[in-house]
């Protein structure tokens, strides 16, 4: 694929990104000397040309810190957007007023846009961290919202993911960037037994995102990621999967453009049908972001 649109296909969420100033919202997980390519700010209008390009006609724009005045900025763009149809944004999730503090973002300017909730769950010590009772207190108060949340983990806390998406069947869950598998390591086959275990759970879907900063090495190739993409598309079908390109964050690996090609690329055996679950409709089920 080398100009256009994904072949097939009349337009795709990218379900996956983040927006950033740092001078409003510092990001002090970039390291800028290791993530020099991100150590930069990020706003709508340098994605709008490398989605209208790639063919993305939607987007979901993720938080990325701990932060309500993030949360709240986020829903600000997606006002002010045509591109942003839906905003995962941040509560504090120990609160014990989780629902109202929901309440009060739907109530900002943009706050119809919210359509999911996160937590920076890969950075947390507390082994169950998803197993405390605050916690999921909180989690059930977004489902009870009409909320997703999103689950970013990392591949040894798979398992308290299924924990938690067994124990509360209404809260409707999507992992990030498939629980970040250990890409050309031997823990990979402990990461596709944990994944098929989370995708028995009926209420959660999962991102094809974040893939290509987990090969570990800059010279990858889409052999490198097939055996993930292979076990998400066996574990969990087209119909429980989208596409994310988790941008900027992508730039320390891949250009936008290339991660799509790639993407395509590796879906060619899909029928029609099925790569359009993946490059849009299962997105749009899953946030409830409206038909095309």
């Amino acid at each position: 694929m080398t100009g256009g649109q994904v072949p097939g296909r009349p337009g795709i969420i990218d379900a996956h990104h983040h927006l950033w100033v740092r001078a409003r919202h510092p990001q002090p997980w970039i390291d800028p000397v290791s993530m020099a390519a991100i150590d930069a700010d990020f706003a709508p209008a340098d994605l709008a040309p490398l989605a209208r390009a790639a063919g993305v006609t939607g987007t979901v724009v993720v938080q990325s810190i701990a932060s309500v005045a993030e949360t709240v900025d986020l829903l600000g763009i997606a006002a002010d957007s045509t591109l942003v149809l839906g905003v995962v944004g941040w509560v504090d999730l120990t609160a014990d007023d989780v629902g109202d503090r929901i309440a009060r973002l739907r109530a900002a300017r943009g706050g119809d846009r919210l359509v999911g909730i996160r937590h920076l769950v890969q950075g947390e010590t507390d082994p169950a961290y998803l197993d405390r009772p605050d916690v999921r207190r909180g989690i059930a108060a977004v489902g009870a919202a009409g909320l997703v949340f999103d689950l970013l983990v990392r591949q040894h806390q798979l398992p308290m993911a299924t924990r938690l998406a067994h124990d509360l069947p209404q809260v409707r869950f999507v992992l990030d960037h498939l629980g970040k598998p250990a890409l050309g390591r031997p823990e990979l086959a402990d990461w596709a037994r944990d994944l098929r275990a989370l995708a028995t759970t009926p209420n959660t879907t999962a991102k094809l995102s974040g893939l290509v900063t987990e090969v570990p090495r800059p010279d990858w190739t889409p052999e490198d990621l097939r055996p993930a993409l292979d076990d998400a598309l066996d574990a969990f079908g087209p119909d429980r999967l989208m596409f994310g390109s988790d941008w900027p964050v992508c730039l320390l690996a891949s250009s936008y453009r290339r991660w799509i090609e790639v993407l395509a690329e590796s879906l060619g055996d899909l029928d029609a049908a099925e790569r359009a679950l993946i490059w849009e409709h299962t997105a749009r089920r899953a946030y409830r972001l409206g038909a095309s």
